[in-house]
């Protein structure tokens, strides 16, 4: 079965809103837990503007399931990183400002780069994913960098998902990612999958990438939440991931 990831970013939005501690990001991750979910993923800004550096030195001790953080390797994110040692780091490539992930890396541009920050975290002990749009030849890059998985960018996905509905014609992006996925695959890498994922899109794409070894999935998931209950909806979304 395909394990649920659950990003905490927007219970930290919500807390950071009245500047107290409400909701407690620490007993959302270890509830998320509770519930159901598989790992807590994280994703500090530089401006953390949602989840903060010290929420994320004090989630360590506490997640007893898979730790994630995701973010773009800068200097004070590595610091991070390799001060708290999570089971993996998650590479994107968003500028400072970014308001949300919204493409992969180019690992050939960027192919130096990333083999010095993936070494680096590597020696570290800390497993490394590469967040990637659905284009075949960028993977033997995230291979030739040293990643051991790569994460397919879905908001492409999930737009085309939804357009599909009446043209369904529009879904043979979908091939772009099962293909990625297939090279993914060939090449010994790992496939984790996250970014506007939700109830209605996610059994389709976990039917058609049976490879796919993880999920990240915050923003839907917190949305429905506020309707269907938090446990219900981790355990709504686990459904939709079984083989």
């Amino acid at each position: 079965m395909t394990k649920l990831s659950v990003n905490i970013n927007k219970f930290a939005t919500l807390r950071n809103a009245r500047g107290a501690n409400l909701p407690d990001i620490l007993k959302v991750a270890a509830d998320c837990e509770r519930f159901g979910a598989d790992g807590i993923t994280v994703h500090p800004r530089p401006d953390e503007r949602h989840i903060r550096f010290q929420d994320v030195r004090d989630l360590k001790p506490l997640v007893t399931t898979e730790f994630n953080i995701e973010g773009y390797p800068s200097k004070d994110f590595m610091d991070l990183v390799l001060a708290v040692k999570p089971h993996q780091c998650t590479l994107v490539p968003d500028p400072p400002d970014a308001i949300t992930s919204n493409t992969g890396w180019d690992t050939v541009q960027h192919q130096a780069f990333l083999k010095e920050v993936i070494s680096t975290l590597k020696k570290a002990g800390i497993r490394v994913s590469i967040f990637l749009n659905a284009e075949v030849d960028k993977v033997a890059g995230a291979k030739s960098a040293g990643a051991d998985r790569i994460e397919l960018y879905t908001g492409p996905y999930a737009e085309e998902y939804t357009r599909a509905r009446t043209q369904p014609q529009n879904l043979q992006l979908f091939n772009d990612y099962k293909n990625t996925a297939r090279e993914a695959t060939a090449l010994g890498l790992d496939l984790n999958a996250g970014h506007d994922l939700n109830l209605d899109n996610l059994r389709f794409f976990k039917l058609h990438i049976p490879q796919l070894k993880e999920v990240s999935i915050g923003h839907a998931l917190v949305c429905d939440a506020i309707y269907l209950g938090l446990e219900n909806t981790i355990q709504l979304y686990k459904r939709q991931l079984v083989d």
